[in-house]
């Protein structure tokens, strides 16, 4: 270490599930480069994203607030830049600020240019507002407002590009904080580089015992290409670790392995995310960083969420956390003290659209979850209730179970508590929706152009 702050590397993939690797005990998925970086990490084994969809999570991630402050309570609305942005932050303490991938926070249209003034600070800027179409992908670059295109399956040319940044900068540089947003494994499953693809076969697939038999067929068949596509970005992320050890800066570098929120999959008979069951709130979380914490991974069971990681790299970096940020810091439980979350993740969907409207069985819910138990109440009233350590399939919802019930009712005074410290009034959606001023359609989803 230089004396300097340490240099930032923040990496995810959207919908990338926490149980679909190696080091996470699913028996088919191939991810040794993501495996060894976890025996090298500090690894969050409950860690949530407590409102599991695409906008609202990378809210969340930029600014350390949650949905019900920032607002983004629905996808393809714009993220309002008086928010305590993470690249502003950074870049006011020395530091070079690069974005590289899907953005999806600035609501003008996802294929549109985004101005400087809407890049909450990033300066380095390879960035799309959203697409899924990996192996057909623009960007824009910097302030050309010329859209350019990734050469084949972006998420590999993303990564190179990520790679040029880290080579051609000096040993005196001040440091970086660079996010590099892949958008694989998000459907569509299929579109994985063909050597990715020929890995997998729907016949050898281990389901999960949650999948329904009707929805077998489709879900052997979407989990060759979703695996598929998380081979394709381990091997993206062995290159890029390559890199950082390669330059020298292994040591005084924090890498973040995460991902945005999960994907069901055919569990429950459902597919995407918006979901409180675990295949949608659960995702990975490895943090290294050898300087502070040396090379030996480390298995911690705080429920870490995604406000929480602003205010946590700064904790790190040792950067004064502005009173705007939600988020907790767990800079000190790293280091063996008190977990700031008391062991409980807060789960909400503010207003239910897309795949999860009200007319696909969506609700509006709020639930709290702890190492042992998932409890989720629904507007009308109580709704789930998981042990998952007896359970860890959430097969069985044990409201009506009488041997459970002073457990449950303990969750719903926990979940109350909760609520109570957010300012939270859980009202529906549509309070929300006239509240930040939305106008969505027949599925509850903001209009938006490609």
């Amino acid at each position: 270490m230089t004396g300097k702050k340490p240099n930032i590397m923040l990496v995810f993939g959207d919908q990338w599930r926490g149980q679909a690797f190696g080091y996470a005990a699913d028996p088919n998925v191939q991810t040794p480069h993501i495996d060894r970086f976890a025996e090298q990490s500090l690894n969050f084994e409950n860690a949530v994203s407590g409102c599991p969809v695409c906008c609202p999570a990378r809210a969340s991630l930029l600014t350390g607030q949650s949905p019900l402050t920032h607002g983004v309570i629905v996808n393809d609305v714009s993220l309002s830049q008086s928010s305590p942005f993470m690249g502003k932050l950074f870049a006011d303490q020395g530091y070079e600020t690069a974005y590289i991938g899907k953005w999806h926070v600035d609501g003008h249209g996802r294929s549109n240019y985004i101005p400087r003034e809407r890049r909450g600070g990033f300066d380095y800027w390879k960035v799309l507002e959203c697409t899924h179409d990996y192996n057909s992908s623009h960007y824009y670059s910097g302030d050309n407002q010329e859209k350019l295109k990734w050469d084949g399956y972006d998420a590999i040319s993303q990564t190179q590009d990520a790679i040029e940044y880290i080579r051609d900068r000096g040993p005196q540089d001040d440091p970086f904080l660079m996010i590099l947003s892949w958008g694989p494994p998000h459907d569509p499953y299929e579109t994985a580089p063909a050597e990715y693809r020929e890995l997998y076969s729907p016949d050898t697939l281990e389901l999960r015992s949650n999948v329904p038999e009707e929805f077998a067929d489709w879900t052997r068949k979407s989990l060759t290409g979703y695996y598929a596509h998380c081979t394709a970005l381990d091997d993206c992320m062995g290159s890029l670790l390559q890199e950082i050890d390669r330059c020298g800066l292994t040591d005084d570098t924090i890498v973040l392995f995460f991902s945005d929120h999960g994907d069901m999959v055919g569990s429950h008979a459902m597919n995407n995310k918006q979901k409180p069951w675990e295949e949608s709130v659960s995702v990975p979380f490895l943090l290294r960083y050898p300087d502070k914490f040396g090379y030996k991974g480390k298995t911690l069971k705080a429920p870490i969420d995604i406000p929480d990681i602003l205010p946590t790299l700064l904790g790190l970096c040792d950067i004064e956390i502005p009173a705007a940020c939600e988020g907790r810091d767990f800079t000190s439980y790293m280091n063996g003290g008190p977990d700031p979350s008391d062991g409980i993740a807060f789960l909400q969907c503010p207003h239910p659209f897309g795949q999860w409207w009200p007319g696909a069985g969506g609700r509006c819910y709020r639930g709290v979850r702890d190492e042992r138990y998932t409890y989720v109440r629904a507007l009308e009233g109580p709704w789930l209730f998981y042990d998952n350590e007896r359970d860890p399939f959430q097969l069985k919802n044990l409201l009506g179970d009488a041997s459970y019930s002073r457990a449950w009712r303990e969750m719903d005074v926990e979940l109350s508590t909760q609520l109570e410290l957010r300012n939270d009034e859980f009202l529906p959606g549509l309070v929300y929706l006239e509240h930040f001023g939305y106008e969505v359609g027949a599925r509850g989803t903001v209009g938006y152009s490609l």
